[in-house]
């Protein structure tokens, strides 16, 4: 530890050598060396340093271009990505140019091979499977792909892809952080994916590690090492394995999705559309890792279960493994709901609050009694449910939208693929007089049966609140106006000649015209703007 730690001290003292005497200066004045991440120098600004516990000022002047040309005659050349080493270190230095190709700022990340950061995962690395590590820049990805690459090569043969020298550092001697891995250069960022099959092709090894996948090409290539039967580690930019899903140049790493159409019978089953998302080849990385921050680690053990299981609405098993403040490492399982994919499709990624989480442990337990709603619209029976994960067999209504109720009412659900396994069964009026086997056998279960008038989240809110006993919010203006209607045909068949009906819009006009045809009695719409409204004769229809 000694040893590491001195290593760590000279590696710190060379950055320090090539920028400014007044940066360095107050660098060392401030101190807390070892949480330095960054320091920033921008042309005409004043110069800052990056910490783990947020930015500090260095000094009052601004940042001359002499200081920037300092920097730049003390590094290696700058690659095509823009970014440079030291020899020798991890050191990383990224430039920003001006339209003529002219550097203007310099982001001088401090490098560090911490070692140990991998105890936490240490059973998963050496398991053989492929693994995928996830998180936003400065996270700590790279850090622990390179302590990754140092464990598996004392037992293995490791091939170090390093792009932009982050891994094994600047220089044509790997630095002692990765270990007995062999490192390839790449010439350009363009190129990675040429080097990585070439590295499986000419060097036999068993493990390949690739920092930062990013491109299509580099996609493509981890799928082919992958199935030449090579362990395979790598990195992405992303917070979640969602993010992997919604982008399209990388959603190939976890397999990918495409658009099915499913059967009539099927999409009833499933309570979709006909059209669903669904994954379409075996994920490249058997595990993923999201790392949320230095100490607290999501862990997917089975990639192509979490994505099927998202893609359909399912909880996701989630292991969160992390450090308390002893140094002790927790593991904890938990569930997380995720809206399917054909809804975050729509929003273009962005969930909009629609998530639900339970924990594992909160399971739901078999009813024996729920409101039931018979074929004429009566409640059979009342009772309550435990405030827990209630079990839904949706036939024909919208999951989607259960979940999206569930959320607005903040209760856990949990939608079953099998009617055995539901507390209850959720359908539509439509499918209830159809489905007069899955009903009887539903019965035979002694599974409660509700039936919605509407696919809407509102008749769904209504059915959780009373599976729930909540005090709901009142009716919707569609309900009101439906049940008006219902309420006049019968006074019409009861002998009055005409009824008025309260103004509504001309969507829910037209459906109140549809209901009065089905009663066999006829209908018009009277009035103007907002005082239009349907008047319902006691007339048969032609």
């Amino acid at each position: 530890m000694a040893e590491d730690k001195e290593q760590l001290i000279e590696d710190l003292r060379k950055l320090l050598e090539i920028v400014p005497d007044s940066i360095r200066d107050n660098i060392e004045r401030n101190g807390r060396e070892d949480e330095l991440l960054e320091v920033v120098m921008d042309l005409g600004r004043r110069p800052a340093a990056r910490y783990v516990f947020g930015e500090v000022n260095l000094g009052d002047s601004e940042v001359t271009r002499a200081e920037i040309d300092e920097v730049v005659a003390g590094i290696g050349a700058f690659d095509d990505d823009n970014r440079a080493g030291i020899a020798r270190t991890l050191h990383r230095i990224s430039a920003i140019k001006n339209r003529r190709g002219q550097i203007v700022g310099l982001t001088c990340r401090v490098g560090r091979a911490v070692y140990g950061t991998i105890d936490i995962i240490l059973d998963l690395v050496e398991d053989g499977q492929s693994i995928l590590l996830l998180g936003r820049p400065g996270v700590g990805k790279t850090t622990m792909l390179r302590e990754m690459a140092r464990v598996l090569a004392e037992k293995k043969r490791v091939i170090i892809v390093d792009t932009s020298n982050e891994i094994g550092g600047d220089g044509d001697i790997p630095h002692p952080a990765v270990g007995r891995a062999r490192r390839m250069q790449v010439p350009k960022p363009a190129f990675q994916h040429e080097v990585m099959i070439e590295a499986v092709e000419s060097h036999n090894p068993e493990v390949i590690v690739i920092d930062e996948i990013g491109r299509e090409r580099e996609a493509a290539a981890a799928r082919t090492i992958n199935e030449r039967g090579v362990q395979l580690i790598g990195t992405a930019h992303g917070n979640t394995i969602e993010n992997l899903l919604l982008n399209p140049t990388l959603s190939d790493l976890v397999g990918g999705i495409e658009s099915v159409t499913l059967s009539d019978e099927e999409a009833r089953r499933r309570g979709t559309q006909k059209t669903v998302l669904e994954r379409r080849a075996p994920p490249t990385f058997d595990i993923l890792i999201e790392i949320h921050d230095r100490q607290r680690l999501a862990i997917h053990r089975n990639v192509a279960m979490a994505v099927d299981s998202m893609l359909r609405g399912r909880p996701l098993g989630v292991e969160v493994r992390w450090r308390d403040k002893d140094g002790e490492i927790q593991i904890e399982h938990e569930e997380e709901w995720k809206i399917p994919a054909t809804e975050f499709r729509r929003s273009n990624g962005k969930k909009n609050g629609r998530e639900l989480k339970a924990s594992k442990s909160s399971r739901s337990k078999r009813l024996t009694n729920f409101a039931v709603e018979e074929k004429g619209g009566e409640k059979a029976s009342e009772a309550e449910l435990p405030a827990r994960t209630l079990r839904i067999f949706a036939y024909g209504a919208a999951r989607n939208r259960l979940l999206q109720a569930a959320k607005n009412l903040k209760v856990s659900i949990l939608i079953v693929d099998q009617l055995k396994d539901a507390d209850v069964l959720v359908t539509l009026k439509s499918y209830f007089r159809k489905q007069k086997r899955l009903i009887s056998d539903a019965q035979n279960r002694r599974t409660p049966v509700f039936v919605l008038r509407a696919n809407t989240v509102t008749q769904m809110e209504k059915f959780l609140g009373e599976a729930f006993n909540l005090q709901t919010r009142s009716l919707d203006p569609f309900e009101e106006a439906i049940s008006e209607t219902e309420k006049a045909i019968q006074l019409v068949r009861g002998g009055q000649s005409r009824i008025d009906l309260h103004p509504v819009g001309s969507a829910i006009r037209r459906y109140q015209h549809q209901m009065v045809r089905q009663a066999n009695l006829v209908s018009h719409s009277y009035g103007k703007g907002s005082n239009r409204h349907v008047r319902i004769f006691n007339t048969p229809a032609n």
